[in-house]
């Protein structure tokens, strides 16, 4: 689904919330410690956040902002987790642990998100986009990593990962792996639906930047030996000819020419 179509108010059609058993189960299938349904249901601050946010978001939507920022607060307050009521949220939205997320005013969120503690959807000046919406767009399926920070109106694609502690500040692809400050691509899935990923960085499929760089040391080092190789063949071939070197004056290697 294109960025376009995702900029609206709202979700697009078949887009809405699931319901809280939904929700549960598919909380249950990412977090391997959860036990039970009642467990996530009671104890999970990310289930408890979203409660309050889907009044909230109702009550923004009917015009009642101040309300809808007061049953926002008591939700920040009780989970740790910061939702502006006018961000939009698909189905099935897993915020494990929780602890200091943050979504903004036109943030928009599609279904089977995972985000972890202190995640940041954040927005950026108005004046710096032309566009209204300063927050970013999550589509489907995508999972940030802890202190990952997502920041003004861009759109992360469908199933793409975002890793631990990354700044994302340009649109991202479908399907692939950013890391790093800013965050760059580093993987490339196919087509075939993964296995979830938790905090989106996984740990057998990253390129090392160091044996990176050292590689292209390593490439260097080989280029000027070619160079050099070439420099002392086209060396040897000129003194085969019979071309005498043009020595310095003074310096030592200069042949020292017979008398009499």
């Amino acid at each position: 689904m294109s960025g376009d179509e995702w900029s609206g108010s709202a979700l697009p059609r078949g887009q809405r919330a699931d319901g809280l058993r939904a929700t549960l189960e598919s909380i249950k299938a990412r977090d391997p410690a959860a036990r039970s349904l009642w467990e996530i249901a009671l104890l999970y601050p990310g289930v408890r956040v979203l409660v309050f946010y889907r009044l909230a978001h109702s009550l923004w939507r009917s015009g009642f902002l101040f309300a809808a920022r007061l049953v926002s607060e008591i939700g920040r307050w009780l989970s740790g987790i910061e939702i502006h009521p006018g961000a939009v949220i698909g189905k099935s939205l897993f915020i494990d642990h929780g602890t200091g997320v943050v979504i903004g005013e036109t943030a928009i969120i599609g279904n089977d998100v995972t985000l972890y503690h202190g995640v940041t959807l954040g927005g950026i000046a108005p004046g710096a986009m032309p566009q209204t919406r300063r927050h970013p767009i999550l589509q489907d399926e995508v999972i940030i990593g802890a202190g990952a920070q997502v920041l003004g109106g861009i759109t992360v694609g469908k199933g793409a990962r975002v890793g631990a502690n990354a700044v994302v500040v340009k649109d991202v692809p479908p399907g692939v792996t950013v890391v790093g400050i800013p965050a760059q691509i580093v993987a490339t899935r196919g087509s075939a639906k993964p296995d979830f990923l938790p905090y989106g960085s996984p740990c057998d499929d990253l390129p090392d930047p160091t044996a990176r760089a050292l590689c292209g040391l390593l490439n260097e080092v080989e280029a000027l030996r070619r160079r050099v190789s070439e420099l002392e063949s086209a060396q040897a071939e000129a003194s085969e000819k019979g071309l005498t070197p043009q020595w310095p004056p003074g310096d030592s290697r200069r042949p020292v020419r017979a008398e009499g």
